[in-house]
């Protein structure tokens, strides 16, 4: 299996498929790369190269004690991009991965980029603080560090209902997407995953949206139970000097899964625009 070795002395594990245009895929909470499997079929088919590793600390990377922070997540992609030496790329992003590409390109420029795309992504900021009142209360996320602590696999489990919509009257029963999504997570390290809770929920993105310039798709579902549209992706889009912004209706968090054939349409036209 290909890995990169980062300069701390971390192996990521990463997917490299295909050729022409490059697509990276960063992946979201607690999941690993496989997360993306109807995304990379459908773009390796198309003719691109495509491009999905594990994060530090998930699926087959190394599972370090140090550097689970969004800062060295971007580093990290910066070292899987340059090592690739991909040019012209588009990065996509689902959940806290569409915070992993906003602060790569914070942090390293846009040389490489040539598009973005964030999907339920939670940007610019989910907790709430004196000057974001309307944020969620961190005793939220204490609650799912505390559900980590305690029992994962059984937390993973339940937190895939949601995640999916599979609360919803209207949604059909799916024990396979529960089974994935626990399994996924089950591959990562319990420390990375919990120093991530931080990450996701009380990051400030504000001023590392403000730096895409390249275009950038944004994709939300309106009934996201854990990553409201109302309070990430749409003040998000209003951030971006050039961002597009589609709500799916009725969709999830795990818009990826539940709604692969939509989204592969939206990126590919996105891509190819």
């Amino acid at each position: 299996m290909p890995y990169i070795t980062i300069p701390d002395g971390t192996r990521l594990f990463y997917k490299d498929w295909g050729a022409g245009r490059p697509v990276v895929l960063s992946h979201g909470w607690p999941a690993n790369a496989d997360a993306w499997d109807a995304q990379m079929l459908l773009l390796v088919q198309s003719g691109f190269r495509v491009i999905a590793h594990d994060r530090r600390g998930h699926g087959r990377s190394d599972q370090p004690a140090s550097g689970n922070d969004i800062d060295t997540y971007a580093d990290d992609l910066a070292t899987l991009i340059s090592t690739l030496d991909l040019q012209n790329a588009t990065l996509v992003g689902h959940s806290i991965g569409g915070g992993e590409i906003v602060r790569y390109i914070s942090r390293h420029g846009s040389a490489r980029v040539a598009k973005a795309v964030l999907i339920a992504a939670p940007v610019p900021l989910m907790a709430r603080t004196e000057t974001h009142p309307d944020g969620v209360p961190l005793e939220i996320f204490d609650g799912i560090r505390n559900a980590l602590a305690g029992d994962r696999s059984q937390f993973f489990r339940e937190l895939a209902v949601p995640f999916y919509g599979l609360n919803r009257l209207q949604a059909v029963p799916s024990q396979s997407l529960i089974d994935a999504f626990r399994a996924q997570g089950m591959t990562g390290g319990i420390l990375a995953q919990y120093a991530c809770v931080r990450e996701f929920s009380e990051v400030d993105f504000t001023d590392d949206l403000k730096r895409l310039r390249m275009p950038t798709l944004l994709l939300h579902g309106d009934d996201d139970q854990n990553v409201p549209v109302e309070m990430s992706s749409r003040p998000a889009a209003s951030l971006i000097p050039n961002a597009t912004l589609k709500v799916y209706a009725g969709g999830s968090h795990g818009l990826i899964a539940t709604h692969a054939s939509q989204v592969n349409e939206d990126l590919l036209a996105f891509i190819n625009a």
